[in-house]
């Protein structure tokens, strides 16, 4: 496949198999399939696709994986090592735009443990669209999850194969139909298309929400002390506490009525809570 021309992203999915490390304090993945598609970025259209099987250094990864299907097996018995198609595989992500699903966790993670275990540079992509996140801010969780099974048989695309290229195929045509679902949204009225917002939380309208509730519905400050005052000055008196007196209902206010002063009567405290105020003090 040509590699001058960049402009072109490209989809990929690996296929894998696990087997414990010679030290089995982690996982050591073996490369079973290698699948891939160049994309037109603004058509979103396929333009080529390459696919290979690729035989894993421990050939019972490959029993484990597909013990199934005994023609699979076998095939797998012919596939080339990764190292015949290292080449291959490097020509196609090198200096692109990879995208896929969940790859940012997985697929980029495998590509480069194995070149690096051939001994061979890995691929560096331009920029990485993991379609996984993507369609958790945009899209949420109406189809149940966000599963590339689940989100196809949503959209009745089929069921997934787990197949390197099946599923690179499908992955796109799901974008598409969620790009397509959340346009005709964004373009319409509110309750003009049935189901549109049939409780989908996405990160984006959680966000949303949050922002217009603390928004709406600002915290009240709390209300300032009245101050008394005396021929309009603050009074500076404080009680046996130390905090300033307040002007309450029924307390002592100063007022003028034709230049002299007329002090209403005060509310008299009762007897025990001076008593109490008292002991408080003393201890």
């Amino acid at each position: 496949m040509a590699t001058e021309a960049k402009e072109e992203m490209v989809f990929f999915d690996v296929e894998t198999a696990a087997a414990p490390s010679p030290t089995d304090a982690s996982t050591q993945w073996w490369l079973l399939e290698f699948g891939a598609i160049l994309v037109c970025p603004r058509r979103l259209v396929e333009l080529s696709s390459y696919s290979t099987l690729i035989r894993p250094g421990d050939p019972a990864a490959v029993s484990r994986r597909f013990s199934g299907d005994p023609a699979l097996s076998a095939a797998f018995r012919a596939a080339p090592p990764f190292a015949d198609v290292a080449d291959d595989i490097f020509a196609l992500l090198h200096g692109r735009v990879w995208a896929g699903h969940n790859i940012r966790r997985f697929d980029c993670h495998r590509v480069r443990d194995a070149f690096a275990a051939a001994g061979r540079a890995a691929p560096e992509p331009v920029a990485v669209v993991d379609s996984l996140s993507v369609l958790a801010q945009g899209f949420g969780r109406r189809a149940g999850d966000l599963k590339m099974a689940t989100l196809a048989a949503y959209f009745g695309i089929g069921k997934q194969t787990h197949r390197s290229l099946d599923d690179v195929r499908m992955n796109l045509e799901v974008l598409k139909h969620c790009a397509a679902v959340l346009m005709l949204e964004s373009n319409l009225p509110a309750g003009v298309l049935p189901g549109a917002d049939d409780g989908a939380v996405t990160r984006r309208r959680a966000a949303t929400s949050s922002t217009t509730t603390a928004t709406a519905t600002p915290p009240r400050p709390p209300p300032a002390p009245a101050v008394l005052k005396v021929n309009g000055r603050s009074s500076c008196k404080r009680d046996s506490t130390g905090k300033v007196v307040t002007a309450a209902k029924g307390a002592a206010t100063a007022t003028s009525t034709g230049g002299r002063r007329v002090r209403r009567p005060m509310t008299t405290t009762p007897f025990s809570m001076v008593l109490r105020h008292s002991r408080a003090i003393v201890r």
